[in-house]
């Protein structure tokens, strides 16, 4: 059972930028990562996704060009970089892991993995 738990959330003003990370339990090198967020009222989004060698990455509309996800295999990390935030990017912010081995980690993929979140707030 695979442990992830994230860190870096926090109050920021709007054209800020945090880093967040989520750390797992155990190596989980052939995961593919993703980011889903949660704001209140409202389903949970994916954000982004990484496979498991970190070639290959996806974003959604919302976030491309501002957020970016990245990993460190040896340090069993995956990190989210957000930049220029804006105050509907208000949320829980989730990491999760699955889609082994697989070339292309996307928003349809099947997660096994879930962190508990963090929060991060976008004041305007």
């Amino acid at each position: 059972q695979v442990q992830l738990v994230e860190s870096g959330g926090g109050l920021v003003q709007a054209g800020g930028s945090l880093r967040l990370s989520c750390a797992a339990s155990e190596p989980t090198f052939s995961y593919g990562m993703g980011w889903f967020r949660q704001a209140p009222g409202k389903e949970r989004e994916f954000v982004a996704a990484i496979n498991w060698s970190g070639v290959n990455t996806y974003y959604a509309d919302s976030v491309k060009g501002r957020f970016t996800i990245s990993r460190d295999n040896a340090k069993n990390t995956v990190y989210l970089q957000m930049n220029s935030l804006k105050p509907e990017d208000t949320a829980v912010y989730y990491c999760a892991a699955g889609g082994r081995w697989a070339r292309t980690v996307v928003e349809g993929t099947k997660f096994d993995y879930w962190g508990q979140g963090t929060q991060v707030t976008v004041s305007s």
